[in-house]
Parts: structure tokens; sequence; C-alpha cells
């Protein structure tokens, strides 16, 4: 072998032997190290993170990728430099040398240290991406309205991850694509306003809701007392105390009746909905514990419903807003007058704060600019406490439950508990849904199916219960027995 092939041969043995390409190898090791921490912290977490995934399988590779880079940089350097000078050069390390010596020690301390930090940063971002806080405020812009519905609402102390996230092979892949789009679309500008409803990919309710919610106990009925406030100077109040029949679904603890009848223990109720918020619903077909199926069709609709389109009724048909539920303006008023934060001696202090909060703005700060600067025109003879106190609270309403940056609000999220601002049980049971037969669903005026009126007025009034139930007497002028409630209860608008 002549003495050039030597040199050339010799030198492209020791190409990578080079501290940009040790460096490079490094990185490698450390991406792969950090890729199965994450992994192995997934597999026994019990849970699955898409977040996690996006960090196991986008983001340690990508650091692999940029170890290698600088890997091959390194080559390619030291091919350069030895096509200049023809001369290979061998990365020699002698420990008897001083400065190889610290060399070599800085070396291995930067790289054992880089290793570690790479164990502890996994290890606390896996944790950081199961809290609420890296889902509510990491994206602040994108999930403000959600973080802060979710901080006022009856499950703010369940992790974000324990309803979102999915279990199994199918929900993990699922989980991993949406987590990976949501990360495009924020970091990219490509989400939509408000973001949409109802999530495709959530698990089931059968995996998430029913692991605190057992289904199979018998629940029996509630007393709940709606307070509402007129629109009046005043602000005469007319509240309803009802009992609700929550009822039960299986037919070992108690009868099958009630609102819990559609549970899918003892009955499968299953629909086809027209429209992507499933607000419009022509079609239901119903199983009884027998087997036997019953279909109801909407007036005049005669089309054949796609199968793969059907769904199967379970919690989330109804309570469709547990965790991320937004106050109409009528509502939230109601609620801020019967805690006291709202003085009903301001005069039509109920109509006026409604109306504040029904116009459109384009920003937080000008809402709450011009909502301070409303009520103020109108109490300016009034206590400047008590009318400091009214304007701090509509503007509270108002952070609470709009967002003008997301063009989200209580409107754009059909609430289906009830049937007072939004069709809700109505969708179905409207008097218009009907067998071949001409046979009903439960039909619209029977009121008392679900809930009995045992109180409604105001003061002494509500202390007068009757068992048996009273029919519902409306406030103010008469109403068409054949309106739905959400054809008038437009939240104030």
């Amino acid at each position: 072998m002549s003495q050039e092939t030597e040199r050339h041969g010799g030198g492209k043995a020791r190409l990578w032997q080079n501290w940009v390409s040790l460096s490079g190898l490094m990185v490698v090791i450390a991406a792969f190290f950090a890729f199965v921490l994450l992994w192995l912290l997934e597999l026994f977490a019990g849970s699955s993170n898409p977040y996690v995934g996006i960090l196991a399988f986008l983001v340690a590779p990508g650091f692999m990728i940029l170890g290698i880079a600088l890997f091959v940089a390194g080559i390619l350097v030291e091919r350069r430099r030895l096509h200049r000078s023809r001369e290979p050069r061998a990365l020699v390390i002698d420990l008897a040398s001083p400065k190889h010596r610290r060399t070599l020690l800085i070396f291995s301390s930067c790289s054992i240290g880089f290793l570690f930090l790479t164990a502890l940063g996994s290890y606390q971002t896996f944790h950081l991406t199961e809290s609420t806080t890296f889902c509510g405020e990491v994206c602040h812009t994108v999930m403000e309205p959600e973080r802060v519905a979710y901080q006022d609402g009856a499950h703010a102390r369940v992790s974000c991850v324990e309803c979102h996230i999915g279990s199994g092979a199918e929900w993990f892949v699922r989980a991993k694509l949406s987590g990976s789009y949501q990360v495009y679309a924020t970091l990219f500008n490509k989400y939509p306003r408000p973001v949409p409803t109802p999530i495709k990919n959530l698990r089931p309710a059968q995996d998430t809701c029913e692991q605190c919610h057992w289904p199979e106990s018998f629940v029996g009925d509630v007393v709940r007392t709606v307070r509402s406030f007129q629109g009046d100077e005043e602000g005469s109040e007319y509240s309803v105390k009802l009992e609700l029949k929550v009822g039960g679904a299986d037919p070992t603890r108690g009868p099958t009746s009630g609102i819990h009848w559609h549970m899918n223990v003892a009955n499968k109720v299953e629909y086809f909905a027209e429209d992507e918020s499933r607000q419009t619903i022509p079609w239901v077909r119903v199983t009884d514990r027998e087997g036997q199926v019953t279909v109801y069709r909407a007036d005049g609709y005669e089309d054949e419903v796609d199968e793969s389109k059907v769904r199967r009724m379970d919690c989330m048909d109804c309570h469709n807003r547990p965790a991320h539920n937004f106050h109409s303006p009528n509502k939230a008023v109601n609620l801020a007058i019967s805690l006291g934060r709202l003085d009903r001696a301001l005069p039509y202090i109920k109509t006026n704060a409604v109306y504040a909060l029904v116009q459109e703005y384009s920003t937080k700060d000008e809402a709450m600019s011009e909502i301070g600067d409303f009520i103020q025109s109108k109490y300016r003879d009034q206590d400047p406490n008590v009318v400091a106190k009214a304007v701090e609270e509509v503007r509270a309403i108002y952070g609470r439950n709009f967002f003008p940056a997301m063009k989200a609000s209580w409107l754009s999220y059909p609430n289906n508990i009830g049937h007072k601002e939004w069709p809700g049980c109505f969708r179905c049971h409207d008097d218009n849904h009907k067998t071949e037969d001409g046979e009903k669903v439960l039909e619209l005026s029977r009121c008392d199916a679900c809930h009995i009126i045992l109180a409604q007025g105001s003061g002494d009034e509500l202390d007068q219960l009757d068992a048996k139930g009273q029919p519902f007497r409306h406030p103010g002028e008469e109403y068409d027995t054949g309106w739905l409630c959400s054809d008038c209860h437009n939240g104030g608008l």
C-alpha cells in the first residue's frame, strides 16, 4: 500500500475523531436517553399524555437529528481540513498531559451534567405537561376561555388530562395526532376562533365520567331552587323550587325512571344529528332491556340514516359543558343579584347590567372601559360605593364569560342541561318526534316527567310547598304554550 493511500485511508477512518462530532454523538445519546425515559414514564404512569408523546416522538428525535447533524458537520470539517493539509489527524488523549487531562475532565463533566439535566428536564417536563397550568396557560390566548371557565366550574379539582386523554392503543394514537396538530396550529396561528365543540376525539364518558360518577348507583330525586329576577325597576324576584327526578338506570337498585333513564345501563338510546354541534336531531332509536327497538323521526324527516354517523347517547350528550361552562348574561346577573353582589336598590340594575354585557366589544380592555362608563352614567345620583361595586361585578361577569380574542362566549357553546336558554332536552322531546304509529317521544307538555314544581314566586310563596306539584305560572305576560323556553329566553339578547 502506497504512502498516499495509507494517508487517505487512515484519515477517513479517523474523520469522526474531533470534538464537534463527539459533541454531536453525545447529543444523540442524550436525546435517545430522554426518549427512553419519557417512554418509560408514560408507560408506567397509568394514563396517556399526548404532550409527553410530542416530547418523546417529536422533540427528542429532533435533538437526535441535531446531534447527527453536528456529528456529520464535524466529519465534513475534518475532511476539508484533511483535503487541504493532506495530513490525517487523530484525536489523541494523553493522560500524562495536564492539558489533555483538563480537556477530558471538562468534556466528561459536561457530558455527565448534560445527561443529568436531560433526565431531570424530561421528568419535570413529564409532570408539567400533566398539569392544569400547562394545559391552560402555555397557550394563553387559545385556551384562556377554557381555563377561566374550568377554574370557575364544578370540576376545578380534576386535572385536564383525566378527561381529555385517552387510554388504550386507539386513544393513544388519537391523542398523539390531536396533540401534535394543536402544537402546529398554535405555532402557525391556524387555530379556529372559537375552539369548536364537541371534541371529536374525546374519550367516551364510560372511560372518564364514570370513574367518579357511578351510573349503576340509584340517585333518586334532588330539590333545587332556581332564583331569577325580572327586569323591572325593583328587580322583582320570581324563583322556582323544583324537585328534579334524577332517577336511576340500574333496575337492580331502583326504578329505572327519571332523567337518568337515558343512561346505557337498562336502555340504549341512539341518535343521528344533522349538525356538528348535535343540536338538530331528527332521528332517535331506543332499545329497551328486552331488546325491543323503537325508532322516532321528526315530522317530515324521511331520509335514510347513515349508521356510521349514529351516536350512542352517553353522559356528554346532556352534560356537555361539565367543566367549561360559560354563563349567559341573564343567568350570570341572576346569580350576582342572588348573592348580593349586585344591589337591587339600584333601579333597573338587572336590565342595565345585562344590556352592558350583551354589547359587542372588540377587545377585553374596551369592554372593561365601556361597561364602567355605561353603569356609572346610569347611576350618577346613587351611592358611589354601591355603583363602584356594581361596575366591578359586571366587569367580573364579562371577564369570566366573554373572550373577544377567541370570539368565545356562552353563544358559542350550547349547554344541553335543561331547556331554558338552549333547546337541550327539547332536541328530542319537542312533540315532533314520532314512531310510524304516531307514538310521540315523551310529550313537551309532560313537565312533571322530569321535575315537580314544589313552589314558585317570591318571599313567603317559596315556603308554601305542594308535594303533588303546581302548574307552572309564567311571570308577566302570557305566552304561547307551543313555544320552547329557548324561543324567548335568549340569555339577554
